[in-house]
């Protein structure tokens, strides 16, 4: 809970001589948020409490997010502060792995992991799921793309009519304006991380090396990078915490997970194992400062069973509706 976590940030700040912000988004299965624009606002808060200072420790868990919201938070935090700690207790991958690279310093904990930055589009125009409803989309990768491309190139298809005919049957399967834009998120990611992390190596030869693995040598979106290799294979500026300090991030982790209930998918059905009608509140994202308090994006509303009906699809079966009442932020002093 908030109090408890209040006086975590503050060993925190005495710890590493700044001042703190702790930022978590849920990837609960069902629950899941996101680093968004609407956070934006919400850290300007917190910052101006703060005021400007000589260095802040930004304590981040995400699993990704909207790229230029990434993007605008981090240089919104650079602003206030000479110098910037990233300190990853779990997970900071894609647009978070972003966030991180604008750091002076990384501190991970043994468990710890990056991703690659590589983007994915996802809008109405996208290729839609197979038996899903028409508003679910695919999410569309950079990288899938270039890799679709590349294979063209390795299996020995020179010809241009070939060429030509692949693209247009790939254009047939996703729309053009989609294809136009991944080829420019892939320019921009590139763009936006090679200035984020010159504000950590000024070596031109080992930014293209990170910004290559990160974009696309990986592999795969799902790619986890270690503490170890972020230090010694791609040269990022990497320390570990110390034995006290990381008693107190794995302390704040393990408390903010609790209360988020990161580690337990969420399940209507289970959830209403015991009732025809309850209430919820769920906790999805979280920005936390020991000036401002605590800001959570929430959900709240009733979810209602009842029996589904004749000729209904689940007949004979169990029906859940999601009465939503509010979803929004909320601030705790």
């Amino acid at each position: 809970m908030f109090q408890n976590r209040k006086q975590l940030l503050e060993k925190i700040e005495e710890s590493f001589e700044g001042k703190s912000i702790l930022y978590v988004t849920s990837d609960r299965p069902n629950l899941e948020a996101k680093i968004a624009g609407d956070s934006y606002d919400i850290f300007v808060e917190h910052l101006d409490k703060i005021g400007v200072c000589k260095r802040i420790c930004l304590i981040i868990y995400s699993r990704g997010g909207e790229t230029l919201s990434a993007w605008s938070i981090i240089n919104l935090i650079r602003m206030y502060c000479d110098e910037l700690f990233m300190i990853i207790p779990s997970r900071a991958h894609s647009a978070a792995t972003l966030m991180s690279l604008a750091a002076n310093k990384i501190i991970m904990t043994k468990q710890a992991t990056l991703g690659p930055i590589d983007p994915s589009v996802n809008g109405p125009l996208n290729p839609q799921i197979p038996g899903a409803p028409p508003i679910i989309k695919t999410p569309v990768s950079v990288e899938e793309i270039n890799g679709y491309l590349e294979l063209v190139n390795d299996i020995g298809i020179s010809e241009s009519c070939d060429k030509t005919k692949i693209f247009l049957e790939l254009s047939r399967q996703v729309h053009p304006i989609v294809l136009g834009n991944v080829y420019r998120s892939r320019s921009q990611i590139r763009m936006l991380a090679k200035r984020l992390i010159s504000n950590q190596i000024d070596n031109t030869d080992k930014i293209e090396k990170i910004l290559n693995f990160m974009c696309s040598e990986s592999g795969s979106h799902d790619y986890t990078i270690n503490r170890r290799e972020a230090k010694k294979e791609l040269g990022l500026k990497v320390d570990k915490p110390s034995d006290e300090q990381y008693k107190i991030i794995k302390e704040l982790f393990d408390d903010f997970s609790s209360e988020l209930e990161l580690n337990s998918p969420f399940n209507p059905e289970i959830f209403l194992a015991d009732a025809d009608r309850k209430e919820y509140s769920f906790k999805r994202c979280l920005i936390e400062s020991r000036e401002r308090g605590s800001d959570y994006l929430v959900s709240e509303g009733i979810f209602v069973k009842s029996q589904a009906p004749q000729g209904h699809p689940n007949h004979p079966g169990m029906l859940i509706d999601n009465q939503k009442i509010f979803e929004g932020w909320k601030h705790e002093a």
